[in-house]
């Protein structure tokens, strides 16, 4: 029989061996990539959620105070039609993508601080991360172009809010209201020949205190928020991934001179 000093001795053995074991698994986890995805997964969703319901907010301002004829806004709402499918994409696709950043974060982190003894990298792996890591910056590239784009429309409602503001400031002074407009024509947003085409005085104003002009300007700015949140996912992305394949490209060298 054991003595309880043995046995008090084989738990903290035991406790010792669970510790450890925990401390290795933890040495394991991308930190880097975890948190791009979370960052990427949150700022996708801001993204497509915001600027989906802003693109219909925007459609309705447009038809009921600046294009009330159907056929000089049929084309910008068929491209906004087209923009929210495409955001649909967008949603799925980094879904999918940042799972797969995050398991191959997993496998090369494995490898990199050689959990295994007996893990070896293979050259497929190895092309499959540096396929990652070209395809990661090229996304990276494309999403600083969709951060720039989705800040237009912010600088767009902005002017709308801010001439407003000054509308209905006490120290503006002014002596002719209704000779301020918006004329949302010279934006390229709808052709020149729309009526009315712009908004003048308190019209403007009223436009101003709609829930859907508040609406889509807040969600805008979330949206462009969300863009730069995952610009930011990218750029993890980019030096966890490059760090990555750089050590594992190392130690598959350090393989074949050391084979023989």
């Amino acid at each position: 029989m054991e003595t309880p000093s043995e046995e008090n001795q084989d738990q903290r053995q035991d406790k010792r061996g669970c510790f450890e074991c925990c401390i290795k698994c933890l040495g394991g986890v991308p930190y880097a990539s975890l948190v791009a995805t979370i960052l990427c997964f949150s700022g996708v969703a801001l993204f497509c959620g915001c600027g989906h319901v802003a693109l219909t907010g925007t459609v309705t301002i447009l038809e009921t105070h600046f294009s009330k004829v159907t056929s000089d806004h049929a084309m910008l709402t068929d491209v906004i039609q087209l923009m929210q499918y495409v955001i649909y994409g967008i949603a799925s696709f980094f879904f999918l993508y940042g799972i797969i950043l995050l398991a191959e974060g997993f496998y090369t982190t494995s490898a990199v601080k050689e959990l295994h003894s007996e893990f070896k990298t293979t050259i497929c792996g190895r092309c499959i991360s540096g396929m990652f890591v070209f395809l990661t910056y090229i996304l990276g590239v494309a999403w600083l172009g969709v951060f720039g784009f989705s800040a237009v429309p912010v600088f767009l409602f902005y002017n709308m809010w801010s001439t407003c503001a000054t509308m209905k400031s006490p120290m503006a002074n002014l002596t002719n209201v209704d000779s301020i407009c918006v004329d949302v024509r010279q934006y390229g947003i709808i052709p020149w020949n729309a009526t009315p085409g712009k908004a003048c005085g308190a019209t403007l104003g009223d436009i101003c205190s709609t829930s859907e002009f508040y609406l889509s300007y807040h969600l805008y700015i979330v949206a462009c928020a969300g863009a730069g949140a995952t610009v930011i996912a990218l750029l993890i992305y980019m030096m966890a991934t490059t760090y990555n394949f750089a050590v594992l490209k190392f130690k598959s060298r350090e393989d074949c001179c050391t084979k023989f």
